[in-house]
């Protein structure tokens, strides 16, 4: 007996319910781009290299093209078209704007969302790669230049916009609230 191979799952996208049958190969980017009509995560490697399709799970940056769709069933999924409170741009989505963290615009949701990753991941404490003392005990690291393009650097821009894009995280982490020291990202309330 053959084990199916298509599932009916409830993704929770932007704080709205979405119930579809997918083939249990289908990635997270191919369902809300070819699926739901969520077209602001991008297709650019296919490979988890380039960052274009990052989205946020649970609060956490991920590679959609990377993710299966079944796998992120039951899990709180945030894209591009979700981080606006209404009219009113997310802070990380002003700087982007204000500084031209942009040019062609193809990467830009996937650097945003990463960019609201990496600044819950500092608020939290969690250190990079440039993180100079990773002790508990030190607290968060400055967000240096050189912090937020370690943070950033699994978001690729082929218009090498990188300085914009460092100065719009740096404003975004200057209009945030004071960071948090406990062990993760500040949980979302459950899709209704």
């Amino acid at each position: 007996m053959a084990l199916p191979t298509s599932s009916v799952i409830t993704l929770h996208i932007n704080g709205e319910r979405h119930t579809l049958p997918v083939d249990h190969r289908t990635t997270l980017l191919d369902a809300l781009r070819e699926r739901l009509d969520l077209t602001g995560a991008k297709k650019g490697c296919d490979q988890g290299q380039c960052g274009a399709c990052t989205v946020l799970v649970d609060g956490r940056r991920t590679v959609a093209c990377l993710q299966f769709a079944v796998a992120a069933e039951g899990r709180e999924i945030t894209t591009i078209e979700g981080v606006a409170d209404g009219d009113r741009l997310h802070p990380v989505q002003q700087a982007f704007l204000d500084l031209d963290g942009y040019q062609c615009g193809y990467c830009t949701p996937g650097q945003i969302c990463s960019a609201i990753g990496v600044l819950a991941e500092h608020a939290a404490g969690w250190p990079s790669a440039a993180t100079a003392d990773v002790r508990p005990a030190a607290g968060p690291p400055t967000l240096t230049p050189d912090e937020i393009r370690e943070r950033m650097s699994g978001n690729l821009c082929r218009c090498a916009a990188y300085p914009s894009i460092v100065e719009a995280v740096t404003r975004a982490a200057e209009s945030r609230p004071a960071a948090r020291t406990d062990a993760g990202p500040e949980p979302k309330e459950p899709a209704a």
